[in-house]
């Protein structure tokens, strides 16, 4: 039995708190930066927002003191990440050698176009540090849907303790040591899975969807190898397997925001109506980070017109399909 603090009561770190403490019976603390989100879970038994209908277990310790990390086992960043660098900031003087560091996190911070798990690791010394990545609603980890995930670290011991740690009959976890290459494909699908909603909303059709993600995870691939990844990790869990999952679900927040603007909302308006949407913030770091690469990405090129130009999602869709005709690229 472990002492897992989750920094972060959104979905997904609300799922994680469930499945560890139902299916690992670890004890399990949630921090929120906000107590009026704490109260409210506990008025209703769940968050009414973010996992309406999964009930959140009194055993489980709901706070809004972030010392509550103090002696913990293993210390779980659960936040968007915009808020990464702030929250690891107030949990540094808190975190202890033996504690190993887990990123849910998918996105890469605006302006440095750093990976989460190098902003965490630049506010806390440590060299426990996993990432923890792959194909999985909060909507289905929570209520113990078999799910399967990618536990990736240049520590291989760190990363096989979260795998034993967390691992059970309804979460899966894989090993791996490229922890650029999982990042970046939690990260960079969102882009692909916002494009995917706005062919749904346009009214597109599965020839659409298919060649746009096929296309899209080699256009992914080719940002990550240059940022130093290993290209085989995005045919894995963390590449194409998040892609599908987040392309095709309406579990989704990227496809649904896509939706809108497939429809003919205004990007802000979409994200105003759907929430969290890491595809509309990762989209100009992924777009800032390749020109800085010199890799062409003409999907991602096209969604950034889209988003922060003001540019007609027809004439995008246009615009790739009579690029010039080449051979296909593997």
């Amino acid at each position: 039995m472990a002492n897992i603090v989750i920094l972060g009561s959104g979905g997904f770190g609300l799922s994680i708190a469930v499945m560890a403490r139902q299916c690992c019976n670890h004890n399990v603390t949630v921090w929120s930066k906000f107590q009026s989100e704490i109260d409210d879970i506990r008025a209703h038994g769940e968050h009414m927002q973010k996992l309406p209908g999964v009930p959140i277990s009194e055993n489980i310790r709901l706070t809004s003191d972030i010392s509550c990390i103090k002696g913990c086992d293993i210390l779980i960043f659960g936040i968007p990440s915009s808020f990464v660098r702030d929250v690891a900031k107030l949990a540094a003087p808190y975190v202890e050698e033996n504690m190993t560091v887990v990123n849910l996190g998918k996105g890469l911070e605006a302006g440095s176009l750093k990976r989460l798990s190098v902003v965490i690791g630049e506010e806390i010394k440590t060299d426990k540090l996993v990432v923890l990545s792959g194909p999985s609603h909060a909507e289905e980890v929570a209520r113990c849907i078999p799910t399967t995930l990618v536990a990736a670290s240049e520590n291989i011991k760190a990363a096989e303790y979260i795998q034993q740690a967390l691992g059970s009959e309804f979460l899966r976890i894989y090993l791996r040591n490229d922890v650029v290459g999982c990042e970046l494909g939690g990260a960079l699908k969102n882009i692909i899975a916002l494009c995917a909603g706005i062919c749904d909303g346009m009214g597109y059709g599965d020839n659409t969807k298919a060649a746009l993600m096929t296309r899209g995870i080699h256009e992914i691939a080719r940002l990550g190898v240059a940022a130093g990844a290993n290209e085989n990790t995005f045919g894995g869990l963390t590449g194409i397997g998040d892609l599908i999952v987040t392309c095709t679900s309406m579990h989704s927040r990227n496809r649904r925001a896509g939706i809108l603007i497939g429809q003919g909302k205004t990007p802000e308006e979409a994200v105003r109506l759907v929430g969290t949407v890491e595809g509309y913030y990762c989209c100009k770091s992924a777009y800032q980070l390749a020109k800085k690469l010199n890799v062409e990405m003409p999907i991602t090129e096209q969604l950034y017109d889209v988003l922060f130009n003001g540019g007609d999602v027809k004439k995008s869709l246009q615009k790739l399909m009579l690029r010039p005709m080449i051979y296909e690229e593997f």
